[in-house]
């Protein structure tokens, strides 16, 4: 059965990803597990953002071009069912720059700059008031592509709830206008795990800052990044009693550990003593490896077959481009504009 014939009535995730680079592992336990869990029960689109991605990386487009397959890859590899959720490329959809030009109108520059996510981008990228426009209207873009889809579900990370708080105003704005529910509002789903930090253990992992562990790591970078992650710089000896908060090798084991009970009895072993850094980080080098190879084999083998990945993307984008077109003229009826 296809996707598209399996998931009539079902209710709809928009999620997905700007295409700056491989995937890692904070969008592994941030969103993708919970997107391969809910394409048994949703329909879902998966929308590779490209044209997004532009906002800060206009200077370098191959990049954005290039990553539109590396991230399709990471899908796939970690469990993402073409027959079950559709993948689709944003700059394919010309509905949803159409709709991008009405919704702008809905929306203030002041509400864009106190969004906390958008505060907290433009300070890490070092913006200050050199702030492309593109970037600035993002939440806008993003409300777009959640209402576009129709989606009333979001897998997303705790620092973007803003980002749905600021669609559903956008929402509740043209509806107010068109004087009827046109369009759903959304609410974030967000996991258990709060935000994974990078292995530095002074930011969010992120591809910008360099602290990422990819999806299609190696063996050899696993081992790597483990070794150099933050631990507490007082347990200096075995003996010592360590510190397991803000300590980053126990927040991965919190946020990958399946044994719950073990995770529980080393944290209570580092915390009493007689519990070395290097025996943790072996612990949890062996749970990464485990869940990291297979997914890495089936990335190196899809990437074998570039055609098979382009079919899918074809064809997700197919009916994405269906959907948010049809959104797009309801939209446009909705607030009366002319007709010929």
């Amino acid at each position: 059965m296809s996707a598209e014939n399996s998931q009539e009535n079902r209710p709809v995730i928009l999620t997905g990803d700007r295409t700056t680079g491989p995937l890692h592992l904070g969008h592994y336990v941030g969103s993708l597990k919970n997107r391969v869990a809910l394409q048994e029960t949703h329909e879902q689109f998966l929308l590779l953002a490209d044209a997004q991605a532009l906002t800060d990386n206009a200077h370098d487009p191959e990049k954005v071009r290039r990553n539109v397959m590396e991230v399709a890859l990471d899908y796939l590899a970690v469990g993402i069912d073409p027959q079950k959720s559709f993948i689709c490329v944003q700059s394919l959809l010309p509905a949803l720059a159409e709709l991008t030009m009405l919704y702008l109108n809905f929306v203030t520059v002041a509400r864009l700059e106190r969004n906390p996510t958008v505060k907290d981008e433009i300070r890490l990228r070092g913006f200050e008031r050199d702030i492309p426009a593109g970037f600035l209207c993002y939440p806008v873009a993003q409300a777009v592509d959640i209402t576009a889809f129709r989606a009333t579900l979001v897998p997303v990370g705790e620092d973007q709830a803003p980002m749905i708080e600021q669609s559903n105003e956008v929402v509740r704005r043209i509806n107010r206008q068109a004087g009827r529910d046109v369009l759903p509002e959304a609410r974030a789903l967000i996991p258990n795990v709060g935000r994974l930090p990078g292995v530095d253990g002074k930011a969010k992992m992120s591809k910008s800052q360099g602290n990422a562990i990819a999806l299609s790591a190696s063996a050899d970078e696993i081992s790597q990044a483990v070794r150099m992650m933050y631990t507490d710089p007082n347990h200096l000896r075995a003996s010592d009693p360590g510190t397991v908060e803000g300590n980053v090798v126990f927040s991965y084991l919190d946020a990958f550990g399946t044994d719950r009970a073990a995770v529980e009895e080393l944290k209570a072993h580092y915390r009493r003593g007689g519990l070395g850094d290097m025996k943790v980080k072996r612990r949890l080098e062996d749970i990464l490896q485990a869940l990291l190879g297979p997914i890495r084999e089936r990335r190196a083998a899809l990437a074998q077959d570039p055609g098979y990945v382009l079919s899918v993307l074809r064809d997700g984008t197919r009916k994405a481009r269906e959907r948010t077109q049809q959104t797009f003229e309801d939209v446009r009826e909705a607030l009366g504009l002319f007709r010929l």
